[in-house]
């Protein structure tokens, strides 16, 4: 998946937003204002910080070379991505959708209540 390709999926994506809050080379999608995907714009190789559960987080790294700690992120809560390595555009998305659930899910009732309809409502 390219960096286009990339953009595209996550502004796709109910009340995502994309914006540079830290520097002009670092590329952040948020789900209601919340962080789910980050990407620094001035490196060779396309790799994205993504959100994952700790203990599935620990499964990805031990199984794909393409799925480190998160660079610059907490190790626990964070890996970052190879995008345009040996990984399949599918399990890709997969790990977008992953991270977005899971900021989705730490909103507050409100906001996540509207994200999930909203979600809901696109994936018909």
């Amino acid at each position: 998946m390219n960096i286009e390709d990339f953009r595209m999926f996550c502004l796709s994506l109910p009340e995502v937003t994309e914006s540079f809050p830290f520097d002009e080379n670092t590329l952040v999608f948020k789900v209601a204002g919340k962080m789910f995907a980050l990407t620094g714009l001035e490196h060779e190789t396309f790799k994205v910080n993504l959100k994952c559960d700790p203990d599935r987080a620990i499964e990805l790294r031990a199984s794909h070379p393409e799925i480190t700690a998160g660079y610059h992120m907490s190790k626990k809560h964070w890996n970052t991505v190879e995008f345009e390595g040996g990984l399949e555009d599918k399990m890709l998305r997969e790990l977008l959708l992953h991270s977005y659930d899971l900021v989705v899910k730490g909103l507050k009732k409100a906001d996540r209540e509207r994200v999930q309809h909203l979600r809901k409502n696109v994936e018909k």
